[in-house]
């Protein structure tokens, strides 16, 4: 079993490492065009500036091919070339279904494991030089692709409906509590679909006249990456090179408030790394609705500081979560070296 498990976070390494680039350079790009452009009730105005639009489109794009890359890579690292097809394509669906990250790690275990038990099936010899260049690919896409459309993402949809049904219900009790529920929401698949749904019923509220909740939802959202790139800046010999250059990209985003920075590291390590940013993101919007932080734009971070009621409290709850965040996942890291060297 424990072998097993250390191949997964090695196939999962693999998909990681392919897809940093991809979300560094995306990140980078999206909260450049962000941060330029003005920031208007309805968040960043890109309507008066063309160049800053093409600049986002262009990070939009990179950030759109992550999950891709990131389930084509891990299958491939499971099962060589005939893993890329239904890696790729499934983590695709993924997005497409709005099953986010987690959904792209889980399609592209799924076309590892299937791809290689493909292989194993007995077949005449002059089908074998065709195996892995067409047989495979086209089954195995198959499989994974009806799996992701009809199987994951149906639930997944209705699991969005309900989410949003008990949060409606959840408004009308205790204002902490719902705080800390959709701190934990936002960064518990980083731009996935319970991600969504905590942001979207936040936006929602503004043109209600409630900002109080788009508030603590603003303060959770950029926790999860702040919290990491300062984590790799404590104690940098817990990380490898290409964390440690991840935690700055990271950081960036943080700023701008892309949840998304995150990506590389709970997707190595999710056991471990989700439920640090979870605790760092309720903490912070705790923190925010207790002060009475508002938010009067559908966006988070320290960039949406000038439309923000409650500045002070407001950068106060950012930096409580971020804290919270980095020194949860410095404690569960250096536990886990301690455990690998012993």
């Amino acid at each position: 079993m424990k072998d097993e498990l250390l191949k997964i976070k090695t196939y999962l390494l693999s998909g990681v490492s392919f897809a940093i680039p991809f979300i560094a350079s995306g990140g980078i790009l999206i909260a450049a065009a962000i941060a330029l452009a003005p920031m208007g009730p309805h968040g960043a105005d890109f309507s008066a500036s063309p160049n800053l639009r093409l600049i986002l489109t262009i990070g939009e794009t990179a950030f759109r091919l992550v999950p891709a890359v990131l389930a084509g890579y891990i299958a491939h690292a499971m099962a060589a070339k005939p893993g890329l097809v239904p890696g790729f394509v499934g983590g695709f669906l993924a997005n497409e279904v709005k099953a986010g990250f987690l959904g792209a790690l889980v399609a592209g275990l799924l076309a590892g494991y299937l791809v290689n038990l493909i292989k194993k099936l007995p077949v005449p010899a002059w089908l074998r030089p065709v195996m892995p260049i067409l047989i495979i690919p086209i089954l195995s896409t198959l499989v994974i692709g009806v799996l992701m459309l009809h199987v994951l993402g149906v639930p997944i949809a209705e699991l969005m409906a309900s989410l949003k049904v008990w949060l409606e219900t959840m408004s009308t009790g205790n204002a902490v509590l719902l705080a800390v529920l959709l701190g934990a929401m936002i960064a518990f698949d980083m731009g996935g679909p319970v991600n969504k749904v905590a942001f979207g019923f936040a936006a929602g509220l503004i043109s209600q006249g409630n900002v109080a909740i788009m508030g603590c939802v603003a303060a959770a959202i950029c926790t999860p990456p702040l919290g990491l790139g300062l984590a790799t800046l404590l104690r940098r010999r817990l990380w490898s090179e290409e964390e440690r250059d991840a935690g700055g990209a990271a950081l960036a985003m943080g700023c701008i408030g892309i949840t998304e920075g995150a990506i590389p590291f709970a997707a190595a390590d999710p056991v471990r790394i989700i439920p640090c940013l979870m605790a760092g993101s309720s903490v912070a919007a705790a923190v925010a609705m207790t002060a009475r932080v508002g938010d009067h734009a559908p966006h988070g971070g320290p960039i949406v500081l000038p439309v923000v009621d409650h500045r002070f409290m407001y950068v106060v709850a950012i930096l409580a979560g971020t804290l919270v965040t980095a020194l949860a996942v410095t404690f569960v890291k250096s536990r886990q070296t301690s455990s690998s060297s012993s």
